[in-house]
């Protein structure tokens, strides 16, 4: 039996105490905050897309960096045995589209609830408004921690505490009212291990043009995205996204953002909507036509009311240069022509990401080269264990970052006996 201290008590933190508990260790949790879980609460808007019930191939195709030094995590612990994990405990899941999975309920309070109440069965000793300081090391090994209680009415304000194993499961820099404030890079480098340049990513982007104010709320469903570094496709999807007061945000846009913040940081994107990804342009021209022919009498602002949402017309009649108080039967081929081609590719331009607080997620971070896939140990410092978001991996959105946590944390605790 081994004390096994676990730093943050996120989804791979709570994780990693449960597993390492049922092995028959000395479980201590130290969570900064007031209580667990407090970005897992906030997670899914709140209802907590727990994995991904998607095949092995599509889970590997998903992740954005490092995916193959997952192998034997994801194959050692499945979005399967997540679902069945959470079941076995009395929370029921479901499916939703894109094989998104989540509580029956819709509440994310479930999901902590369902944690909190496995630690306490498995007399896991919670040390809550702790921080840790420091891991103690000696001659490359884990001697122990020095932890600071974050209030003195709870006692001693500085105290080391032997041990031989440490989890860091600190999370990123995202979100950083949930206490995601870096601190496990910071262990990481006093040990001497390489983090790689970070980003916030699944954040919304900012966009140059003045008219997505005008479209501030107005959501797209069923149309398709291509971002461009000039002439370069970088990224493309179909699906939904969102106008901002200061750009665009959305399942699309998110998932997006963590394929073009290294480009970003020296150029600028544009990127493009088609509004009708359904039709070809051909399709549409002709759609586009015989709706005027049905209306050769009406003004163009009055005549295309059918083909998009009302909170678009204005600026689409903007963009197309075509008079909106002509009447349709004037509209000439070449004015028909470029508003088609405005349907099928509206341009904005990518100014930057917005920040972290607004990220769902930290990309980068301590490089898995100097960590051993089967274990989440430390390949320089032996007894230390890093999991989750505080290694440079990450994935696109549908649960398959909170997959990350479950595998690399299991596979951590199930390695300590």
């Amino acid at each position: 039996m081994s004390k096994v201290f676990i730093v943050g008590g996120g989804a791979a933190g709570m994780f990693a105490a449960i597993f390492a508990a049922r092995n028959g260790n000395e479980v201590h949790l130290y969570e900064k905050n007031e209580k667990l879980g407090k970005k897992l609460f906030i997670t899914g808007k709140g209802r907590c897309n727990v994995t991904n019930a998607c095949d092995m191939e599509t889970l590997f195709e998903s992740i954005r960096s490092n995916s193959k030094f997952l192998y034997s995590a994801f194959y050692g612990y499945t979005n399967y045995d997540v679902m069945d994990f959470f079941d076995s405990l009395g929370m029921r899941t479901k499916i939703e589209r894109g094989n998104r999975v989540f509580p029956i309920s819709d509440h994310s309070s479930d999901v902590i609830g369902v944690l909190v109440r496995e630690l306490k069965h498995l007399d896991v000793q919670v040390h809550l408004n702790t921080t840790i300081d420091e891991i103690i090391i000696e001659n490359e090994k884990v001697m122990g921690i020095r932890i600071r209680k974050n209030s003195m009415i709870s006692g001693t304000a500085n105290t080391i505490i032997a041990g031989e194993c440490v989890i860091v499961a600190t999370g990123g820099i995202s979100y950083q009212a949930t206490g995601s404030t870096g601190d496990g890079y910071k262990f990481a480098k006093r040990m001497g291990h390489k983090v790689t340049e970070l980003y916030p990513s699944l954040v919304p982007l900012n966009i140059k043009e003045e008219f997505v104010k005008d479209l501030m709320g107005l959501s797209l469903k069923n149309v398709s995205i291509s971002i461009y570094e000039q002439k370069k496709c970088l990224y493309q999807d179909f699906g939904e996204m969102m106008f901002t007061h200061f750009g665009v945000t959305g399942p699309m846009i998110l998932s997006a953002s963590s394929y073009i913040g290294k480009q970003l940081k020296t150029n600028v994107l544009t990127l493009a909507i088609d509004l009708k990804p359904a039709l070809t342009f051909e399709q549409l021209d002709h759609r586009v036509l015989n709706d005027f022919n049905t209306q050769l009498n009406k003004i163009f602002k009055n005549s295309i009311s059918a083909l998009f949402p009302s909170k678009l017309i204005p600026v689409m009649i903007e963009l197309s240069n075509i008079d909106p108080y002509k009447k349709v039967n004037e509209i000439s081929r070449e004015e028909r022509t470029h508003f088609v081609y405005l349907t099928k590719n509206l341009t904005l331009t990518i100014t930057g990401l917005r920040d972290y607080n607004e990220a769902v997620i930290t990309k980068g971070g301590i490089d898995v080269k100097e960590i051993n896939p089967g274990t989440m140990e430390s390949k320089r410092v032996q007894g230390v264990y890093f999991i989750g978001e505080v290694l440079d991996l990450d994935a696109v959105t549908g649960g398959f970052n909170l997959q990350i946590a479950w595998s690399t944390a299991y596979a951590a605790s199930n390695s300590i006996t």
